[in-house]
């Protein structure tokens, strides 16, 4: 298969996904998103503008929640339907990497379904949101909720920022994007991801954790406590390797620089 090539479709209880790149497979568990649908238009050129930098090296299953979540879904519900797939679609454990929620729910599919993953890579997440990071997924809730949209979409973007100045910057972005950048057309799914991720906290169960871990971020990550997240979710995991990007904030967890250090984590014995 070439980086180019690209299957696409739904898995398990119709888990969102497409697959893409040559190698070994690397499971991506995409970030939070306005619906769990198969990425279209902009957003999917953004998704798979993301995953490229890893698919010269590994063959990228890139998989979003299901749709049509409960409105009360856990944590460990949604890392369950994540687990059905990985059991259905590989005879052995995996490499996973999580962006972001997708972080959130690989830890969570790491402490509860340990036998099904082989490394993991976390970029931009950690064992927990950090205080900022709860307040603006709920603000974001309560603005979809009241049908806001450009509100929304500035909310999604401006923390993203690392200097204040990048945090404006992105504001205004969002603000005048409107739906372009986030469209809130359908956020029932999200709702019910925002709703999980609040509560989620595996602080206590890094302990568990037995497989090589990287945990990227930006040192400016304000979802995260400017990056002290990263660094208390690397501490509490045994052998667990830790890399923070000076200045940067939760869009470096996408950048070819953090795409570069994974694929160096993953193929470290191959």
């Amino acid at each position: 298969m070439t980086t180019d090539a690209l299957e696409q479709g739904t898995l398990g209880r119709g888990l969102a996904h497409f697959k893409m790149g040559s190698g070994p497979p690397l499971v991506y568990i995409a970030g939070l998103s306005a619906d769990h649908r198969q990425p279209q238009g902009i957003d999917r050129w953004l998704q798979r503008r993301e995953v490229r930098p890893l698919t010269a090296h590994r063959t990228v299953w890139w998989l979003n929640r299901r749709e049509g979540l409960e409105p009360d879904v856990t944590m460990a519900e949604i890392a369950a339907d994540y687990a059905d797939v990985l059991r259905a679609s590989f005879d052995g454990p995996v490499d996973v990497m999580g962006i972001s929620t997708g972080g959130s729910v690989a830890l969570q599919l790491t402490v509860d379904h340990p036998e099904l993953v082989r490394s993991l890579v976390l970029t931009g997440s950690g064992c927990r949101l950090g205080v900022q990071g709860k307040s603006s997924q709920l603000l974001i809730a309560e603005l979809a909720r009241a049908g806001r949209q450009r509100a929304v979409s500035a909310e999604v973007m401006g923390p993203m920022g690392g200097p204040r100045w990048t945090q404006a910057l992105l504001t205004a972005i969002g603000w005048l994007g409107g739906s372009a950048v986030f469209s809130i057309e359908n956020p029932a799914d999200m709702l019910a991801t925002i709703q999980a991720e609040d509560p989620f906290d595996v602080t206590d169960r890094l302990g568990e954790i037995r497989v090589p871990v990287l945990v990227l971020g930006g040192a400016l990550d304000h979802f995260y406590d400017d990056g002290r997240v990263f660094a208390e979710t690397a501490a509490g995991i045994a052998g667990a390797r830790l890399i923070l990007y000076p200045g940067k904030g939760h869009l470096a967890s996408n950048g070819r620089r953090a795409a570069r250090d994974a694929v160096a984590f993953l193929t470290r014995d191959r």
